[in-house]
Formats: structure tokens, C-alpha cells, sequence
């Protein structure tokens, strides 16, 4: 039994290795899997196409094919990824997870096994004590009993020595009696825990091993199955990638990229005609006058060429004498570009391109103002983020003006529920003085009242400021409709400083304007005259001015008002001293003159 105890210990190890083994083997195999969905990765992120949106090239059927190969690719590589992680998460942590318990189990049935036989061993070594020593005294009460019967047959021996034999030979029976029962009692134990040994305690171990075992077997097998279903469970979706490489390879047309081929290459012209003859025996034949063959168009065409030479200098405006047409059309050239009396070219920002980018914004209005605008506009865009969110376009200023809002309000809330348990917390120090100090919770109670003061005062100004948002969409798109009738009303030809003429005439460009140099841009735009004021405004809050065109102010400067919000959250104000720039509306306290309003 012991021998099979050794055995029983060993082929559990065996089945504890066996399972690490196989742990370690799918450990592996995610490996191998996350490997093989990274290279997938790398490989597709290496073939995509690299094109700009701008990028307009032809698409070949058999170009999308392949990218559309490669997305599918992409997604069989992330489906390898969900293999690998089904795996480590159903298997591999799995495996380990109850290896952990296995041993843990084994060691506590194989400890009960060594403690069973050991405490037999124990009670074996106590009934072999008491055995041997109730022999050796059975030896020595025969060996008194020898000695007594050889005195009592002697006749020389004295009364006294056979008395005394014969009380020793009593002494040595009455211990022999007693190790004999003590014997008994050691035997009679040790058959007992023997037979508990080997009849209870000794199966139950080992059924327990045997149970331990059996489920190892069947976590095997679980894990055999989970192993399978990983990669069953992708299959459905690989066959789809599968299919759609096929559909892709199906949706290659040859016809239709030969035409786009052609459709890129094809250019318009038609084939080069007959060449045509050349008689080189006019110096023979003089005399001949007709039936010559000859090319007399060729003069014709010499001086057509050098008439086009000409209408074509005649087209380049040297000197930005051309009266502006109707509608000029808008061209790079024009745009960014001039030319001057020597025929070069250098960068130029002219009116133009201001207006017809502003006309879908601001229709209807001089230029100068649109520039005013525009610029405004790029301050509003490029500024840094504003407290009251003016730098947002209306609808996301909304947005996020209600969401600090709604915030506020919560942060309001919780000084409120604190104020209240502070507020009974007092009560309950006054009526019961043993708990606290009254006093203390007063530097705690100010604080609070002060925060609460504090929210409720940027909770009515972002009030304020929704408020003002939601009531300047409204206003907003009346402007625009009317700025849409004004535009359709005027009539007449615009003129480069921004007026309104019907002779065209007087829209003559000079070539100081036609030639400003990019360093006087603004100035160009700049009025003369200052812009009368409409209005005083007093300032709620302060605004730095950090960005270029705005006006830095203080909290409760008095600033003249020169030109009224456009509806983009900005208005142009000036100082006393002259200076002008814009400033927030939602900063301003604003009170038109009547005239104005």
C-alpha cells in the first residue's frame, strides 16, 4: 500500500506537468497568432494606397479590387486577433488558473495520506514496544521460576533463600501479567487504526486523488473544446472576408479600365493631315505659269500667325489700363497675382478675392465692410478659447454654454445639500453643546455661502450669454434675409474703393492701386475719417486683447460705440484717445444713441 501511495504521487505530478504542458502549448499558439495578425497588419498597412484626398487619379476596377483585398485582409487579421485572445482568456488562463488549484489540492490529500501513516507507524511502534517488553519479562519470570525450584530441591539451601526466591518469582509473574496486558491493549489498538488505515482513511485519500484526477481529465477536455470553438466560432466571418476577396477579384473589368485609360489619355486632337507636295522644278519650268502644284496658303498662314502674335500682345494690359468687365471672372492669376510694366510678377491681395469669398456671408454690403468682417471673422477663428465660448460657431456655443450651465447647477446643488447639513449640524451643537462647538462650523458655513454666491453669479451670466446666443439666431437670419433683398435691389458696377457707380469710367484702376505693394493691405482698407460714433458702452468684464484687432478694456470703462454687433459676437469700439478695435458683446453693456437706433 505504501509502494501504491508512491504511485498515486507520482502520476498526479504527472498529470499536473501534463496539464502545464499543454498550457504552455497554447501560449504558443497565441503567439503564433498574434504574430500572424501583426505581420497581416503590417503587410496590408504597407500596400494601402498612400493618396491624398486631392488625388484624383484614374480607379482601376482592378486597383479597388486589391484595395478592397486588403480591407478584407484587414479584417481576417483582426479576426486572428479575437482567435488569440478567445484563446488566452477561455484556455490558456483557464489551464493555469486551475493548475494553480490543482496542486494546491494535491498537496492537502497527499499530506493527509503521509499523517495517516504516520500515525499508524506511530501505534505500530507502540504494540512492538510493549510486545517486547512484556517477552523480556516472561524471560526473566522463567528464569526466577528456575531459580526458585532449584533452592526449593536443594536441601542445603537455606529457609531464608527459598523464601526469598520464591517472593522474586512473584514479583517478576506479577510484572509479566501486566506488560501482558499492556501488550494486549497496544494490539488490540493498533489492529484498530490498521483496519481504519487501510479500510477508511487510507480510500477516502485516494478516491479523492482519484476524483482530483478525473477532473483534470475533464478541464483537458473542456480545454480541447474551447481550443476548437476559438477558431470555430471566426469561421462564419473568415468565410465572409473569403467571399469578399472573391467579389472583389469578380468585380475586375478590363472594358471599363480600358476606357478609363482612355478617358485619361485621350486628348482631343485629330490626326495630322496629308503632307503636302512640294514641286521643286519651278526654277526648271519658269515659263509654266499653270497646272503648277504649289502651297500658296503658306503666306497666308505666316502673316495669320503673326496677326495672332499680335492680338496677343495687344491682350496683356501692360500697363492696367483695361476697364474691369462686367463679371470678371475669378483666376488664380488674378487672385494672387500682377504684373507690371516690365512683365514681372509679384503677390498681390487685391480687393476681389475678399468679396466674392465674403458674397455668400455678407451679400448686398460695401467691400471695405466685407474686409472688416472677414478680418473680424479671422480673429474670431484663431483667437484663443474665450470664457464665453464666442470663438464657437452660435450652435456649439449653445452647447457648450448649457452644458457649463448644467454643471454650475449641479456644483450649486451640492453647496446647497452642504449648506443644509451644515446648518443642522449647528443646530444640534447649540442644543447639544457635549458633541461640538457651534462656533467651528461658522468659518465652513461662510465658505460655502461664498461658493454659492459665486455659482449663482456665473450661472446668470452664462444665462446672460445663452440668452444673447439663442436670441441672435433669429436675428441673425433676418439680417441675412434682408442683406439678400439689398443685394438683389442695387444695381450699378462696384468700384474698387467700394462704391457704387454706373460709369465705368471711373472704375479705372490706376497702377498704384493695381500695383500696391503686400505690406499696405490694411492700409489700403483703412478710412480716412473716423467712423463717427453711434453709441457709449460701459464694460461688465475685462478683456485682455491679445489678438491683433481687438481693443483690451477694463471692468467699467466707458468706450464709444462705432459699429454694431454683425451678429458674429463682436463690436467695434473706440477710446477716447482714437484707439479702436473689437471687443466681445457679450463683455458690453451697449446704449445706442437715437439716431442710431
Amino acid at each position: 500500500l505504501k509502494d501504491q501511495f508512491d504511485n498515486l504521487d507520482k502520476h498526479t505530478q504527472w498529470g499536473i506537468d501534463f496539464l502545464e504542458k499543454y498550457a504552455k502549448f497554447v501560449k504558443e499558439r497565441i503567439e503564433i497568432e498574434q504574430n500572424y495578425a501583426k505581420q497581416l497588419r503590417n503587410l496590408v498597412k504597407k500596400y494601402c494606397p498612400k493618396r491624398s484626398p486631392k488625388d484624383e487619379e484614374p480607379r482601376f476596377t482592378s486597383c479597388i479590387a486589391f484595395f478592397n483585398i486588403l480591407n478584407e485582409l484587414n479584417d481576417y487579421a483582426g479576426q486572428r486577433e479575437v482567435v488569440a485572445e478567445e484563446m488566452g482568456h477561455r484556455v490558456y488562463g483557464e489551464l493555469m488558473r486551475y493548475s494553480h488549484d490543482l496542486k494546491t489540492e494535491r498537496k492537502m490529500h497527499l499530506q493527509e495520506g503521509r499523517k495517516a501513516q504516520q500515525y499508524l507507524d506511530m501505534c505500530w511502534k507502540q504494540m512492538d514496544n510493549s510486545k517486547k517488553k512484556f517477552e523480556r519479562e516472561c524471560r526473566e519470570a522463567e528464569k526466577a521460576q528456575q531459580s526458585y525450584e532449584r533452592l526449593d530441591n536443594d536441601t542445603n539451601a537455606t529457609k531464608a533463600d527459598v523464601e526469598k526466591a520464591k517472593q522474586q518469582l512473584n514479583l517478576r509473574t506479577h510484572m509479566a501479567d501486566e506488560n501482558k496486558n499492556e501488550y494486549a491493549a497496544q494490539l488490540q489498538n493498533f489492529n484498530g487504526e490498521q483496519h481504519k488505515h487501510y479500510y477508511i482513511v487510507i480510500p477516502q485519500i485516494y478516491k479523492q486523488l482519484q476524483e482530483m484526477d478525473e477532473r483534470r481529465t475533464i478541464k483537458l477536455s473542456e480545454c480541447y473544446k474551447g481550443f476548437a470553438d476559438s477558431e470555430r466560432k471566426v469561421i462564419p466571418i473568415i468565410s465572409k472576408c473569403l467571399e469578399g476577396m472573391i467579389l472583389a477579384a469578380k468585380s475586375v473589368d478590363e472594358h471599363r479600365d480600358s476606357q478609363l485609360v482612355i478617358d485619361c489619355f485621350k486628348s482631343g486632337f485629330e490626326p495630322p493631315g496629308d503632307f503636302p507636295f512640294e514641286d521643286y522644278s519651278q526654277n526648271i519650268y519658269r515659263t509654266i505659269s499653270d497646272g503648277t502644284i504649289s502651297t500658296p496658303k503658306q503666306e497666308g498662314m505666316r502673316i495669320d500667325s503673326k496677326t495672332t502674335v499680335g492680338k496677343a500682345k495687344g491682350k496683356l494690359w501692360l500697363f492696367g489700363k483695361k476697364p474691369k468687365p462686367q463679371s470678371p471672372p475669378l483666376t488664380p492669376t488674378s487672385l494672387y497675382t500682377s504684373s507690371t510694366p516690365n512683365g514681372s510678377q509679384y503677390p498681390i491681395f487685391s480687393i476681389e478675392p475678399v468679396h466674392y469669398f465674403m458674397s455668400d456671408i455678407k451679400t448686398g454690403k460695401p467691400r471695405i465692410p466685407s474686409f472688416r468682417s472677414l478680418k473680424r471673422g479671422y480673429f474670431y477663428l484663431q483667437g484663443p478659447a474665450l470664457e464665453d465660448f464666442s470663438h464657437l460657431p452660435p450652435e456649439q456655443r449653445r452647447k457648450k454654454l448649457q452644458q457649463r450651465i448644467d454643471e454650475l447647477n449641479r456644483e450649486l446643488q451640492k453647496e446647497t445639500d452642504q449648506k443644509d447639513a451644515l446648518i443642522k449640524m449647528k443646530d444640534v451643537y447649540e442644543k447639544n453643546p457635549q458633541m461640538g462647538d457651534p462656533s467651528s462650523l461658522q468659518p465652513k458655513l461662510t465658505e460655502t455661502m461664498s461658493n454659492m454666491d459665486r455659482l449663482r453669479m456665473e450661472i446668470h451670466k452664462n444665462e446672460a450669454w445663452l440668452s444673447e446666443v439663442e436670441g441672435k439666431v433669429a436675428a441673425r437670419s433676418d439680417r441675412r434675409h434682408s442683406s439678400d433683398i439689398n443685394h438683389l435691389v442695387t444695381q450699378g458696377r462696384e468700384s474698387p474703393e467700394g462704391s457704387y457707380t454706373d460709369d465705368a469710367n471711373q472704375e479705372v484702376r490706376g497702377p498704384t492701386q493695381q500695383h500696391a505693394h503686400p505690406n499696405e493691405f490694411d492700409d489700403e482698407f483703412e478710412d480716412d475719417d473716423p467712423l463717427p460714433a453711434i453709441g457709449h458702452c460701459k464694460a461688465i468684464y475685462p478683456f485682455d486683447g491679445h489678438n491683433e484687432g481687438t481693443l483690451a478694456m477694463k471692468e467699467g470703462e466707458i468706450l464709444y460705440i462705432i459699429e454694431e454687433d454683425k451678429g458674429d459676437g463682436w463690436t467695434r469700439a473706440r477710446r477716447h484717445n482714437g484707439e479702436e478695435g473689437y471687443v466681445p458683446t457679450s463683455y458690453i453693456d451697449v446704449t445706442l444713441n437715437s439716431k442710431g437706433a
